[in-house]
């Protein structure tokens, strides 16, 4: 019993602990390795392409927002200097029939385009 140690009350012999290493074909491990770097190549590629498409839209929406702005600069511009302009007259008379809409529409726009980007 000095050879073999009690342990449990099972008798454990000598030698190599744990699993045996099972014979993998190496050619069957190395295919495995390949498949996973082509997924993993694959995934990496549609981050990226997702990524670049996020960034595209937030740069349309941030031109749509600028061109926006530099219309208001304009309009206050005009406003300092007694002037009104003819797209705020037609807010303020009711003429929305005619040019308002192309106002709304540049609005809505923006406002789809910054909506979308706080998401």
């Amino acid at each position: 019993m000095d050879d073999n140690k009690m342990m449990g009350g099972k008798v454990k012999k000598p030698g190599k602990r744990g699993r045996k290493p099972v014979k993998i074909d190496l050619k069957a491990k190395l295919e495995r390795s390949r498949q996973s770097a082509r997924e993993c190549r694959a995934r990496k590629k549609l981050r990226y392409q997702y990524l670049e498409e996020l960034v595209s839209s937030r740069e349309r929406a941030i031109c749509a927002l600028r061109e926006e702005l530099e219309m208001y600069k304009q309009w206050c511009s005009a406003m300092d200097q007694g002037k009104i302009p003819s797209e705020i007259k037609a807010l303020l008379t009711g003429d929305e029939l005619n040019k308002a809409p192309q106002i709304a529409s540049k609005s809505s726009k923006n406002g789809k385009n910054n909506s979308s980007g706080n998401h």
